[in-house]
């Protein structure tokens, strides 16, 4: 699926955006001399900092951008594997389009589930023809511009789910889940969140997707509601410690309120982003100016996500929990969001192999997966040094660092980001259905 092209076999870095088309799929090549210079997972006395290049041999996996139907060749075992069976952290894929079939060899590869936003599909419906056809019958069936949006997502989200549906079964609806977003329009709307929800989940009618919902103030009493109504959730866009408290204790309240008997079937993630903090923490330091803060940098989001596998442990245990345990609840796992490095100065997988721990899940887009596959190695990083990651998340507070301001800020861009990405997605179909000479919004 897009985004990555062919690894060049003279000197790169890794972090190049890559290609735009919008099919890619994994494909294996022979084994050659020539490499690639790459910053890779080797660990400094931190598991909360990676600094540290090699050269890339060159790998027998990668992602490789096709203009025709995905059929990938087969793939042999893969540390993506080795994540989950030895490790309890399953992998998903950040990314979505047509062909949907171009999922078929990353789950061989041992993905198992996949994650969306607007933006994602933004980029898959903008930039490809495979969405025209439905489009058109859709709009000159009555169809106004968004209902289309509606109809072309759901449609992806529906066979999406049906490949992942093996691992939902073998797990017990504990794993292969498809996630779908609702109008970021509404991420200051409780009750116009919930309706939304429900609808999405109706429309969708598949046991394997997960409604995701922004944890924006007004939006946590939404979670509530829907968890409660038995539909399972990712609730998106976390950056703060004290919103995901609010987060787990709006699924506790949900599953407390649901009157189900049988809690197995309602499940949820909390979408912890961990590369965007780095992105405006980093500014706020390089604007300080000291040797401590700079020394400081590419450290608060790591240290920030540990602490937050902390608080998971800590609520996902005790007399509440055991009294809906014994109605089959399950935890509501932490989800690694925002997974790709923004800085081409940090390592690869800086925000992958610091962050593996039981219980959790981490979505990574193309580069991110890539780089695991090829070099990522597999160890219980997530908790191994707590008491560091205390340390740093106190120095940056002593420096100023203000994690409600973080929190608050990062959630601001992230919601108004989704909301450019869907008006413009809708934009470019109203120009498309102008040019097909369709109706109009």
């Amino acid at each position: 699926m897009a985004s990555i092209s062919k690894l060049p076999t003279a000197t790169a870095t890794a972090t190049a955006t890559g290609s735009s088309r919008p099919k890619c799929l994994f494909l294996r090549r022979p084994n050659c001399s020539s490499s690639i210079t790459i910053r890779t997972n080797v660990l400094s006395s931190s598991n909360l900092s990676l600094h540290s290049n090699r050269p890339l041999r060159a790998t027998s996996f990668l992602v490789k951008c096709s203009q025709i139907d995905g059929n990938g060749s087969h793939f042999k075992r893969t540390t993506l594997h080795d994540l989950y069976e030895k490790l309890g952290q399953s992998p998903w894929y950040d990314n979505l389009c047509r062909p949907v079939t171009d999922l078929l060899p990353l789950i061989e590869s041992g993905v198992r589930g996949v994650t969306s936003n607007p933006a994602i599909f933004q980029k898959a419906i903008s930039t490809s023809n495979a969405y025209n056809e439905q489009f058109k019958e859709v709009v000159q069936a009555g169809k106004d511009i968004e209902s289309a949006y509606w109809e072309l997502v759901v449609k992806d989200i529906q066979d999406a789910s049906k490949l992942f549906e093996p691992i939902y079964d073998e797990t017990d609806g504990g794993d292969g889940y498809v996630s779908v977003e609702v109008s970021p329009r509404l991420a200051d709307d409780t009750h116009g969140t919930i309706e939304a929800a429900k609808w999405l989940h109706t429309k969708v009618h598949r046991p394997n997707v997960y409604i995701k919902i922004p944890a924006t103030a007004p939006c946590i009493p939404s979670i509530k509601e829907v968890i409660a109504s038995g539909i399972c959730v990712n609730v998106t866009l976390i950056f703060s410690l004290a919103r995901y408290e609010a987060v787990i204790d709006a699924y506790l309240d949900g599953l407390e309120a649901s009157g189900l008997s049988d809690l197995s079937r309602v499940t949820s993630v909390a979408s912890f982003f961990v590369s965007r903090v780095d992105t405006l923490v980093d500014k706020m330091l390089e604007k300080i100016g000291t040797p401590e803060a700079l020394d400081l940098r590419g450290k608060a989001a790591n240290a920030q996500a540990a602490l937050a596998y902390q608080l998971y442990q800590i609520k996902f245990s005790g007399p509440r929990w055991e009294a809906l345990v014994k109605k089959g609840a399950k935890k509501q796992r932490l989800l690694w969001a925002s997974t790709s490095v923004k800085n081409p100065a940090y390592p690869d997988t800086l925000y992958v192999a610091p962050l593996i721990g039981p219980g959790t899940v981490s979505t990574m887009p193309d580069q991110a997966l890539q780089a695991f596959i090829d070099h990522g190695t597999v160890g219980r990083t997530i908790d191994s040094n707590v008491s560091e990651a205390e340390g740093i998340y106190s120095a940056l507070e002593k420096l100023g660092i203000d994690w409600s301001y973080v929190g608050s800020q990062l959630e601001l861009e992230g919601v108004d980001s989704f909301k450019k990405s869907f008006d413009s997605l809708l934009d470019s179909l109203q120009e498309k259905a102008n040019s097909l000479k369709l109706v109009s919004l």
